[in-house]
């Protein structure tokens, strides 16, 4: 079914065109005639594929002219906010609707211009948000559509008590659609006192790996982590790569080794500015930077097209963190490569990841790679670098990664 099929306006038409889209995806479908309807909605699919549009196209087409505020678009970061803002306006090009994007980081100068020039979207983070209600810049009597999206990701960042503060400062009588790549319990409690007899849509299986994404480990010893890092990035033909590390001070460690190795790579962390990350966005996406070096900030809704491979250079905490983190590549119908570089140490983590995803993940090792063999200590805290341990011994190369990981005695 094509875009015209779906009984938007025409200007929003000439906009998706002028984006290049072509057909709706599945989201798309089912989402955009619930909106248009008028109906509460709470839609839910994998990152990649194409939740924004499925919310930003109908509220366009609904809005008509530019006139109030009327539409509050929640995001949990600053990324996803410029992001979401950056493709109201791509849509809206051949309307005059307005839109803003408010988040923290930056200066209130630029954003307190565009709201007193009059805007009908506000695309924000709570934090930012909740400073202009504090001061009276803005008031919400006007909004008629308040969407949430990225609500697990809110969720998972602590903003539960903020958001319902803004929720019961819009009017009772509007449309309120929630969008989420999961659905948790814990929506709930937000769904029970922000929605009225909701649709529902689901996309996909939340807990499954995109199909059009091939997806392996490479079990290494963790002196060898970052050689076997070099080693991928020198045998792997890409067009661009995400790294993964679990923390801002692994980012930044990784990240300076890679340049050291004339890499050309950018950094993407919570402990970097705004301008710093707006910077490392844009490079990356115009292929200034072949490499960008994350924590999990950028693992939902940032949406970098031509990812070509994601390699997890530390195993995520969370094994939901590896469904949304692998879901950088492969989007849109594309086809990906991702990589999770793991030690002995992490063989609970990838049981975890392994059941959640309902599949074992392949094993690969590296062609001529110079492995060190794998020592394990069942049970007992990883040895300290430096100490000789003992233990059984897996075969060199990673073919030993299921051996050593059978004979740890599951935790909890």
């Amino acid at each position: 079914m094509p875009f015209k099929a779906l009984q938007l306006t025409d200007s929003v038409l000439r906009g998706v065109q002028a984006a290049g889209y072509k057909d709706p995806t599945p989201i798309q479908l089912r989402a955009i005639p619930a909106v248009l309807s008028g109906r509460d909605l709470i839609a839910s699919a994998q990152t990649g594929t194409g939740k924004t549009a499925a919310f930003a196209l109908p509220i366009l087409c609904r809005l008509g002219a530019h006139g109030r505020a009327r539409v509050l678009v929640l995001e949990p970061t600053r990324e996803l906010a410029a992001q979401v803002e950056t493709a109201f306006r791509d849509f809206a090009r051949f309307t005059d609707l307005r839109t803003v994007a408010i988040f923290g980081g930056v200066g209130y100068g630029h954003q307190r211009t565009e709201l007193k020039r009059g805007v009908d979207i506000i695309v924000a983070t709570p934090g930012r948000l909740m400073d202009y209600l504090k001061e009276g810049t803005i008031n919400l009597r006007d909004i008629t559509i308040l969407v949430l999206d990225e609500v697990d990701r809110m969720l998972d960042m602590g903003f539960l008590p903020v958001v319902k503060d803004i929720v019961g400062r819009c009017p009772r009588e509007r449309q309120t659609l929630f969008f989420s790549a999961t659905v948790p319990p814990e929506i709930q409690a937000i769904a029970s006192f922000a929605l009225r007899d909701p649709a529902k849509v689901e996309v996909g299986v939340s807990r499954s790996v995109t199909q059009s994404v091939t997806h392996a480990l490479y079990p290494v010893v963790q002196e060898q982590k970052f050689d076997l890092l070099l080693a991928l990035l020198a045998k792997t033909d890409f067009d661009s790569i995400l790294v993964f590390s679990r923390t801002k001070h692994g980012a930044d460690k990784i990240a300076r080794k890679l340049k050291a190795a004339n890499h050309s790579v950018a950094v993407l962390h919570a402990n970097r500015s705004q301008n710093q990350r707006i910077e490392a966005l844009a490079g990356f996406k115009s292929g200034k930077y072949e490499v960008m070096v994350a924590t999990d900030i950028a693992a939902r809704g940032i949406d970098v097209a031509g990812v070509s491979h994601v390699i997890n250079y530390d195993v995520p905490e969370k094994p939901e963190d590896y469904v949304h983190r692998i879901g950088r590549t492969g989007r849109a119908q594309a086809v990906g490569d991702a990589f999770t570089l793991v030690t002995p140490e992490n063989a609970g983590d990838i049981r975890d990841i392994q059941r959640f995803i309902g599949q074992k993940i392949p094993e690969l090792r590296l062609e001529g790679f110079p492995y060190q063999p794998f020592v394990s200590r069942p049970s007992q805290p990883a040895p300290q670098r430096g100490r000789g341990h003992s233990g059984q011994r897996a075969q060199q190369g990673g073919g030993g990664w299921s051996h050593f990981g059978a004979n740890r005695r599951r935790n909890g």
